[in-house]
C-alpha cells in the first residue's frame, strides 16, 4: 500500500486510530446523557434529544472537543465524571508493535489529536501512550482543530515536516481530505475505531482494520 522507504514522518490520530473509541462513545453518547437526565430530572430519551442537538451545533469546531465548553453548557464536572470511566480506555490491540516497528524504522511518530490537553493527559496517565511517540499536539494548543485548514498551517511552522513524505493516519474521512488538501501525501483510514461497534467504510482513501501488515513489512 506504501513504500516506506518514500515516508519520514507518520502522523497519527488518537481516538479510534491509537487507542479504542468505545470509550469516547460510551461517554459522550450514554454515560453524561444518564448524568445530565438525572440532573435535569429528564426522561433519558428527552436528555439524549437536547444534548445530541447541542453537539451537532459545534461538531467540526474546537468547541466540541472542549472541556470546558461542554462544563459550562451542562452545568456538570466532565472533567470528574470523565474519570468515573476511565477504565474503559484502552490500546488498540495492534498498535503498539506498529508503533514500535515504525521507530525501529527511524520513522517520526507525530500525535495530532483534537482530544482536550486535560483528556491527553489522562489518556496518556492510563496508557503511557507518550513512550511511543517522538512528539505528542493537542490541536487545542493552535486554536484550530484538524477540521480547519489553518490548523495544517499552524503545526507545520511550530512542526516542520515534509508533506509528501508524510502519512497521515485518522478514522475520520474528512480529517483526511483536509489533510490531503493541505498537500499531505500519504493518507490512511481505520475502518474499526470502536472495537463495539461495526466497521465503517472510506470512499477516497485506502483503510485497514489491523495494522499489522504494516508492522512486517517495517521490520523486514
Amino acid at each position: 500500500m506504501f513504500d516506506w522507504n518514500k515516508i519520514d514522518t507518520v502522523l497519527l490520530d488518537m481516538d479510534g486510530t491509537l487507542l479504542d473509541l468505545h470509550y469516547d462513545n460510551y461517554f459522550w453518547m450514554h454515560y453524561l446523557p444518564i448524568t445530565y437526565a438525572h440532573q435535569n430530572n429528564l426522561s433519558l430519551e428527552e436528555a439524549k434529544q437536547r444534548l445530541f442537538a447541542d453537539y451537532e451545533t459545534v461538531a467540526g469546531t474546537l468547541d466540541w472537543y472542549c472541556l470546558d465548553y461542554w462544563s459550562n453548557k451542562t452545568n456538570i464536572d466532565i472533567r470528574q465524571l470523565k474519570t468515573e470511566v476511565e477504565h474503559k480506555i484502552q490500546w488498540r490491540d495492534d498498535v503498539k508493535p506498529f508503533l514500535e516497528a515504525l521507530a525501529a524504522s527511524s520513522k517520526q511518530r507525530v500525535l495530532l489529536t483534537n482530544c482536550h490537553p486535560d483528556g491527553l493527559a489522562t489518556k496518556i496517565k492510563v496508557t503511557g501512550l507518550d513512550r511511543y511517540l517522538d512528539k505528542v499536539f493537542s490541536t487545542h494548543q493552535f486554536g484550530y482543530p484538524k477540521e480547519d485548514p489553518r490548523l495544517w498551517q499552524a503545526l507545520i511552522e511550530h512542526h516542520p515536516f515534509a508533506p509528501e513524505r508524510t502519512l497521515f493516519i485518522d478514522d475520520n474521512e474528512k480529517l483526511l481530505q483536509q489533510a490531503a488538501h493541505f498537500g499531505i501525501k500519504y493518507l490512511l483510514g481505520v475502518n474499526n475505531p470502536d472495537s463495539q461497534q461495526a466497521s465503517k467504510t472510506f470512499t477516497h482513501f485506502p483503510a485497514i482494520d489491523d495494522y499489522q501488515h504494516f508492522t512486517k513489512q517495517l521490520i523486514q
